[in-house]
């Protein structure tokens, strides 16, 4: 009993020594404490500053500036779109003045596509790559689309490597066919015989609701006879 005794004891005295040395370390530091405590107060003041005066603010003010280069994008007045009417902005001034808002990165998906449109193709892709999402569609339209442009360029390689991405972003029927059949045409092209098969049989098996889906046998027939399969 007295040797439990004495180990429980010990322990108290284990943490009351732990206490006593937190309690004068804060003593000793009080000040660097509050000065850290303060600077700490400052930054999170600073972070709600900035965002409730100046980042809400100008995202409100990109929501505004895009709405007309979007009205001419869907009325297909490419031009207007991307440099404006003289009033109002066009996706690049927007790109320039609003660039790191929502409005601002959507406009560089918006400036690809434009350029897409033009024949500009090498401005579509520095575009196109410019921007970023997170949701299920538009990441992977813009890599298509930067697929697209490199194929126009002839550099079917990285044409397939965006298609293969586009594909994987998000697997669902709604995009993730079409992005394959592009890559399956482009391993077809690049005298990829067995991978263009291979793409073909995921769209026919993983897909075969798809509109894309409907045609696969003869694409599939053609390059197994290409590869002396039939």
């Amino acid at each position: 009993m007295a040797k439990k005794k004495d180990a429980a004891e010990e322990r108290i005295e284990a943490v009351e020594s732990a206490l006593s040395k937190t309690e004068q370390f804060i003593e000793n530091n009080q000040r660097m404490i509050s000065y850290f405590i303060g600077a700490v107060i400052v930054v999170v003041l600073l972070f709600f500053g900035y965002r409730k005066f100046i980042q809400l603010p100008k995202e409100k003010s990109a929501n505004e500036a895009i709405y007309m280069a979007e009205q001419y994008f869907m009325q297909d007045s490419i031009d207007l779109a991307l440099v404006g009417d003289g009033e109002n902005y066009g996706f690049l001034d927007v790109i320039a003045d609003f660039g790191s808002t929502k409005a601002g990165n959507l406009a560089s998906y918006y400036a690809g596509l434009c350029y897409m449109e033009k024949g500009e193709y090498e401005e579509a892709i520095d575009h196109l790559k410019d921007f970023s999402g997170s949701d299920m569609i538009v990441p992977a339209m813009a890599d298509g689309a930067i697929g697209d442009a490199y194929m126009q360029l002839g550099n079917i390689d990285k044409a397939i490597s965006y298609y293969e991405k586009a594909a994987k972003y998000n697997n669902n029927e709604l995009v993730t066919p079409s992005f394959l059949l592009k890559a399956g045409w482009a391993y077809e092209l690049n005298k990829e015989d067995k991978k263009a098969l291979d793409t073909y049989e995921k769209i026919k098996q993983d897909f075969p609701r798809s509109r894309e889906a409907r045609d696969m046998d003869k694409y599939i027939a053609r390059v197994k006879s290409k590869l002396g399969e039939l």
